[in-house]
């Protein structure tokens, strides 16, 4: 294993009336302290983040012209298992795209082979 799945992060116009959407098909809470970044999570801790994305190009499912959108966030504890999941997903063939520049919490974005974005998060749990 390389890391832990955190939790799916969707883009979208508009992050607390999405959440509050699914927290009612879902009976999640909604954390829209944050109005750009707002999380839906379960009584067990299960959690979605929904971000906001000002440009939002929504999916038009199964128009390929229109694709659906998300990106996952990986867990690992410090910066230096961060170093070794990025050779190691670089090795998979992920793509590095960016590095947040924490020292002791952070993430890095990496674009998967069919060129989806994802995160590799770490001191997260700090």
């Amino acid at each position: 294993m390389i890391a832990k799945l955190m939790y799916p992060v969707i883009d979208c116009p508009d992050p607390a009336a999405l959440a509050g959407f699914y927290a009612r098909i879902l009976d999640w809470e909604v954390d829209a302290s944050d109005p750009e970044w707002v999380w839906l999570t379960s009584a067990a801790g299960q959690r979605i983040a929904f971000q906001e994305a000002k440009d939002h190009r929504p999916p038009r499912w199964p128009d390929p012209e229109f694709p659906q959108q998300f990106h996952l966030d990986f867990e690992v504890g410090t910066i230096e298992d961060v170093e070794r999941a990025q050779r190691e997903v670089i090795a998979l063939g992920a793509v590095f795209l960016h590095d947040s520049g924490g020292e002791r919490k952070g993430f890095r974005v990496f674009n998967d082979p069919a060129g989806h974005p994802f995160c590799i998060c770490y001191g997260q749990s700090l």
